[in-house]
């Protein structure tokens, strides 16, 4: 029975941590719009790209789609991540960060079908950056125990 709760809560603190995770991806995409459109070269689209993200913050019903449709795009690659790390008990900061990269940027992809084009990647680098953000919230909250597995206890000697 304790090992039915572990699981349980195993798979509350994934779904949190990816919701979490995925809003602290969207505000850091911001963050990194708004700080790359200040650079001196910037491509000048970069300067609408600079408001835009803050709109879908301040404006909740547009937040909460682009949130819900962020979700949709990045659920399933996520899950997998999520999943492959937790059978194997996968806890490295690093490797979460390449998951949340590698699910960001797999999103960006199927919402924007010519992303391989030259002119975007400087978007999927940024899009990559935030899943960089979003892996390593996930692994503080989420990631750092992955594991189904409950880990032993070590019995102090001298104790029972």
């Amino acid at each position: 029975m304790a090992m039915i709760g572990h699981v349980l809560k195993r798979i509350l603190m994934v779904f949190v941590g990816y919701l979490v995770a995925v809003l602290a991806g969207l505000i850091a995409v911001v963050v990194i719009y708004a700080i790359v459109s200040s650079l001196p070269n910037a491509p000048g689209y970069f300067r609408l790209m600079e408001f835009t993200p803050v709109a879908v913050l301040v404006v909740p019903p547009l937040g909460m789609f682009v949130y819900f449709l962020t979700i949709i795009l990045t659920g399933m690659q996520t899950l997998v991540f999520a999943l492959i790390a937790e059978f194997f008990s996968l806890r490295s900061f690093w490797l979460h960060m390449v998951f949340g990269a590698a699910a960001a940027a797999a999103g960006f992809t199927l919402i924007w079908p010519d992303a391989d084009d030259p002119e975007r990647w400087a978007d999927m680098g940024i899009i990559a950056g935030a899943g960089l953000v979003a892996g390593l919230i996930y692994w503080l909250i989420a990631g750092r125990d992955a594991g189904f597995r409950r880990p032993l206890i070590k019995a102090i000697p001298g104790k029972v």
